[in-house]
C-alpha cells in the first residue's frame, strides 16, 4: 500500500513527459506533485487508486 511521501508511477505520464510523482498529502482526496516538473495534482482517492501503475520508492521514514 501507498503512504505519504512515496513515490508512485501513475498510468499516464505527465505533460513533461515525467511520470514519477510525489504523494504529498493524504486524506479524502490525495495530491501529488511531479518530480520533474513540480506541478502538483489533487485527486479523489478512488481516483488515485485506478490511475496508480506501482509505488517506486517506499518512504523508509515515518514520522
Amino acid at each position: 500500500m501507498y503512504d505519504l511521501h512515496d513515490v508512485v508511477e501513475m498510468k499516464k505520464p505527465h505533460a513533461c513527459q515525467a511520470n514519477c510523482w510525489e504523494i504529498i498529502r493524504m486524506g479524502a482526496d490525495i495530491k501529488i506533485k511531479c518530480a520533474n516538473c513540480g506541478h502538483i495534482v489533487m485527486m479523489t482517492r478512488r481516483e488515485f487508486e485506478k490511475k496508480l501503475k506501482k509505488i517506486l520508492e517506499k518512504n523508509i521514514e515515518k514520522e
